[in-house]
């Protein structure tokens, strides 16, 4: 399970450092995408492989699953951290996310996410009280 919130800097190559707890779980490589609200997706290989298991069994006949996989296989990259544990974002992933020097890559259950600074900040501004009414929709009795 990937959690908390990290900053990273993004260098001058696009390379950022994934977060030190979970370099062992991703050094074996991993999926990176687009993902909703203009941030990437980062899965690790185990996680990647259930979802286009799932895309795989989904109606090719419906035009959302088309649609969808068309997007998020078009936009993936299979990537392996160096040594140091720093990423590569290709440069059309860091331009659809509009990710300049400062990043934040939050722990999303079973991914990573990877915003840029001021696009977190924003969204995070902007779902707190969403966040505070949702719980009972979302989780109903368990909190």
């Amino acid at each position: 399970m990937f959690l908390g919130t990290h900053t990273p800097r993004l260098d001058e190559k696009g390379r950022l450092f994934l977060p030190a707890k979970y370099r062992d779980e991703l050094s074996g490589g991993l999926v990176i995408t687009k993902g909703q609200e203009r941030c990437l997706y980062v899965f690790p290989m185990d996680e990647s492989q259930r979802i286009t298991d799932a895309l795989r069994e989904a109606p090719v006949t419906a035009k959302a699953v088309r649609d969808y996989s068309r997007v998020f296989f078009a936009s993936a990259s299979d990537e392996v951290p160096d040594k140091q544990g720093r990423l590569t974002i290709p440069s059309g992933l860091r331009s659809y996310a509009g990710l300049e020097r400062d990043c934040v890559v939050i722990g999303a259950n079973t991914r990573l996410e990877i915003w840029g600074a001021s696009a977190w900040a924003a969204y995070e501004a902007e779902q707190e009280q969403a966040f505070a009414d949702l719980s009972e929709e979302v989780l109903p009795g368990v909190l």
